[in-house]
């Protein structure tokens, strides 16, 4: 249970930085999905294989830290994509102008 929650969080975390660099924030809450459950299973694989079958324990904290581990992935390569231009046009006030007489 959770593991939803924290999902979900970190889902919307991501979705709010996509929408900041002014991509689509439907996507990149499906990639965070994938990359999460795709890292915790290739980590429960790579724990059991380390561990054994009968350390149950020890291969899922190997996956929540890779599931984990994709999350901070998946974050720093959103976070170096360039933000999102503001496409809004604002009047000059026209009580203050740049001019110097």
């Amino acid at each position: 249970m959770l593991e939803i929650l924290g999902i979900i969080y970190l889902t919307g975390k991501i979705g709010t930085l996509a929408e900041q660099k002014g991509l689509k924030k439907g996507i990149w809450k499906f990639y965070m999905v994938l990359a999460w459950f795709g890292g915790e299973i290739l980590g429960i694989v790579l724990g059991i294989i380390t561990f054994g079958p009968d350390n149950i324990v020890g291969s899922v904290m190997v996956g929540y830290a890779l599931a984990i581990t994709n999350y901070f992935l998946l974050k720093s390569i959103l976070s170096k994509k360039p933000n999102a231009v503001d496409t809004s046009f604002e009047f000059e006030d026209p009580n203050h102008s740049d001019r110097s007489y």
